[in-house]
């Protein structure tokens, strides 16, 4: 039986419209005209460029600050890392993945800081008390309860170096899946 002209020039035009459908979408082109700078954009003023800086300092130190006052100064004020009291591993392990965090953002922070001059001048004497942090893990676990007060001195330090260069830093309490993170 005799299939109609039509129907076979229906189908025809439909597969050349798949077949080049296809052809299309999966043609590599070498001659492409992406720009890099489009992927990644950037300040184009020096003041735009201090603002974000800023901004991302109060959000970077807000965020130690938060993690500090509630994993770490809250806890040790209540006396839960005294042996012997209850919930002291549990307060301990969180205080440690709080420093650890707190340490992160804190670089962070001073990273961000540098896009800004008053900032940099305002945290450059705060680099070796950032610095001294990074062992606090290991001094909570021994029991060393000085170590809460220098963190907490190291935090206020930020947060008064932050208002005094127009950045005012507020606490911001991650949760505990952040302090994980990292």
């Amino acid at each position: 039986m005799p299939v109609p002209l039509r129907r076979t020039w229906v189908a025809l035009i439909l597969c050349c419209a798949l077949l080049a459908g296809t052809a299309a979408c999966g043609r590599d082109d070498k001659t492409s005209t992406k720009t890099p700078a489009a992927a990644s954009p950037s300040p184009s003023t020096s003041a735009e460029h201090q603002k974000l800086a800023k901004t991302r300092f109060v959000a970077n130190a807000g965020l130690a600050a938060g993690a500090t006052y509630q994993w770490i100064v809250k806890p040790w004020r209540a006396g839960t890392f005294k042996k012997g009291a209850d919930g002291r591993k549990v307060a301990l392990v969180k205080a440690g993945l709080a420093g650890a965090f707190a340490y992160n953002r804190l670089k962070a922070a001073q990273k961000n800081a540098q896009g800004d001059p008053t900032l940099t001048k305002a945290l450059a004497p705060l680099t070796a008390g950032i610095e001294s942090l990074k062992n606090l893990p290991s001094k909570l676990r021994s029991g060393d309860t000085d170590a809460m007060g220098a963190f907490e001195d190291t935090i206020d330090k930020v947060k008064s170096a932050g208002a005094s260069a127009g950045a005012p830093v507020k606490d911001q309490v991650p949760s505990s899946s952040d302090l994980s993170k990292g």
